[in-house]
């Protein structure tokens, strides 16, 4: 980086909030990305196994859902070569002790159809038939090949002339004669806005441009890497989930990846798995499955960074003139990042939304956790 960089917009993180917002606004804007970590998408983005489940969250995640997956079916060729999306499906499946949950599930959801212990046999046969009292599937879940969607807006970014600075930690901010001054490791940057898509860091990063921060959490989740069960193609399978969310499972070539769903608050750091957590979640997945994890091919851990009411956080902080907030999307980030991207390109440039995504928008507004 020269010792003084001059853009329109400053986006601070290249994960896939910050790779994808950067893709939406580049074409129109002098785009500065700052990057902390030696590559994008080194934290969250890069270790994540993520499905699109329509189904996934709260009203306002839904709607995000809603909007995201025509983006992933049409995304452009020249950008993605290949279907980001790919059937799966995800069968549900209750102990005794899960029934309620499932029930909840089923009567705030749509297009999941209950099916017998038999058919969830048919469709994962180490589940246990001893184990298993309620089932239920969505057919229109799909696999995210999340690597692909993260390059391809990088690589949108790059068309469009934003240019992307690793190794480059944000000290400090200020708004200065109607423009930010954001002082790097690398040197200093201004804008005309700065956007805020540091993941984990987010609330970190606000502060230091003299903002209070609005309470942003990262949660641990692990992941174990098995070997696929003796005798069986596991490749065609569903993911499968516990109702309880106690774990889930997905099948990814011939392994089986299995979480503990753990959610453990920590600050902001290079996530590792707890052994504890991981022991004690594959045990529960072992109880409803005939299935002995005998020893581990890998394991790794990620942070999914909450906002305090579990919603994603995209719009200007009214306290900071040019601050902008694209944070706090959680388990949710990757499935909703398409419409998350569209909108808040449309929000900096004072666009009109959709009739539907303009109707979440004060849901989504920073400003909700402001006195």
């Amino acid at each position: 980086m020269a010792d003084r960089i001059v853009a329109d917009v400053a986006v601070i993180g290249a994960g896939i909030a910050g790779a994808g917002v950067a893709a939406e606004l580049a074409r129109d804007f002098r785009v500065v990305m700052i990057e902390r970590e030696d590559r994008p998408g080194h934290h969250s983005t890069g270790r994540s196994a993520a499905l699109f489940i329509p189904n996934y969250g709260n009203g306002v995640i839904r709607a995000l859902n809603r909007a995201s997956g025509p983006l992933f079916h049409g995304a452009a060729s020249d950008l993605f070569p290949h279907p980001l999306l790919t059937d799966r499906g995800l069968l549900y499946v209750a102990d005794p002790d899960g029934v309620g949950a499932h029930r909840e599930l089923l009567a705030e959801s749509e297009g999941i159809q209950e099916i017998s212990v038999d058919e969830a046999l048919a469709m994962v046969p180490i589940l246990r038939r001893d184990g298993i009292v309620e089932a239920s599937f969505e057919e229109d879940a799909h696999d995210i090949d999340v690597a692909a969607l993260h390059q391809g807006w990088l690589k949108a970014a790059k068309q469009g002339g934003a240019v992307l600075y690793t190794q480059c930690e944000v000290i400090s901010g200020e708004r200065r004669d109607g423009q930010w001054l954001i002082k790097t490791s690398q040197g200093e940057v201004f804008a005309n806005i700065v956007v805020n898509a540091a993941g984990a860091w987010g609330d970190i990063v606000a502060k230091a441009c003299g903002l209070e921060p609005i309470g942003l959490q990262p949660l641990r989740r692990s992941m174990a890497v098995l070997p696929g069960p003796a005798g069986y193609d596991i490749r065609r399978w569903p993911s499968f989930n516990d109702a309880r969310e106690r774990w889930y499972a997905k099948p990814d070539g011939g392994r089986l990846f299995v979480s503990p769903a753990d959610e453990d608050p920590v600050d902001p750091h290079d996530a590792y798995p707890d052994d504890m957590v991981l022991a004690e979640g594959l045990d529960r997945f072992q109880q409803l499955v005939n299935y002995e994890v005998t020893h581990l091919e890998r394991s790794w851990a990620g942070l999914r960074t909450f906002a305090p009411d579990h919603t994603p956080v995209a719009g200007f902080d009214r306290t900071a003139e040019g601050f902008f907030w694209l944070a706090g999307q959680g388990g949710y980030g990757i499935q909703t990042s398409p419409a998350l991207s569209l909108l808040a390109g449309q929000l900096i440039r004072q666009a009109e939304p959709s009739a539907e995504l303009g109707a979440i928008v004060p849901a989504l507004s920073p400003n909700r956790f402001r006195a």
